[in-house]
């Protein structure tokens, strides 16, 4: 039995969600359309509200509905320490642990040469605007171990190098397995990995 083309296009959208495959994203639907139409509005409504009053902030890159995202705008926050993270899901899972007192910055991608992908350079310059202007002294890098995750460290490191002076650059250590995400370790995973951070050894 062929399927009508607003399914088929409802499951290739949703198909683009990460894990979520063609068979997956048919059973959502099915699952979607066995509700009352008041739940499918309600979701499309939530949607909708989601994407226009949700937008990154100005200054970590996190997810906020005001100017500035709870942790920025938050006074008692330690602005010594700049915990690094990949994604917005990242800064998400290390606030969430409890295990982190300062402040975050998100590069919003990777380096994967194999891919042809770099860093966004505006995240980086402003990470080193932050940096200068509340006198960070320590930026840790949360990024997934592996090939990847170690050329998106050393690229920010050489990005950072002219701060260099006073600024010191660590990365997460022991208890991430490799090429595991920040966003599905546990607590105590991360609280193990930043307790045991190490500084990285310049290469300049």
């Amino acid at each position: 039995m062929g399927l009508p083309d607003s399914f088929e296009r409802l499951a290739a959208l949703w198909g683009r969600f990460p894990g979520v495959g063609a068979k997956t994203a048919r059973r959502m639907i099915f699952y979607m359309l066995g509700q009352d139409r008041e739940w499918a509005m309600e979701l499309a409504r939530a949607i909708e509200v989601l994407r226009e009053a949700v937008h990154p902030c100005p200054e970590c890159g996190g997810i906020t509905t005001d100017e500035l995202c709870g942790v920025c705008s938050d006074s008692t926050r330690d602005s010594g320490k700049i915990c690094v993270v990949e994604t917005q899901e990242d800064c998400v899972a290390m606030e969430q642990s409890g295990v982190f007192g300062g402040l975050y910055h998100i590069l919003g991608g990777k380096c994967s040469p194999l891919d042809g992908i770099d860093l966004p350079l505006e995240n980086l310059d402003r990470l080193k605007s932050r940096i200068g202007r509340l006198g960070t002294g320590e930026v840790i890098l949360a990024l997934p171990p592996g090939v990847e995750g170690d050329m998106t460290s050393y690229a920010v490191q050489d990005a950072l190098s002219a701060l260099r002076g006073g600024v010191k650059i660590s990365r997460l250590s022991c208890g991430l397995p490799i090429g595991a995400s920040i966003g599905y370790a546990d607590r105590l995973t991360l609280r193990a990995a930043l307790e045991s951070r190490r500084e990285m050894e310049a290469e300049w």
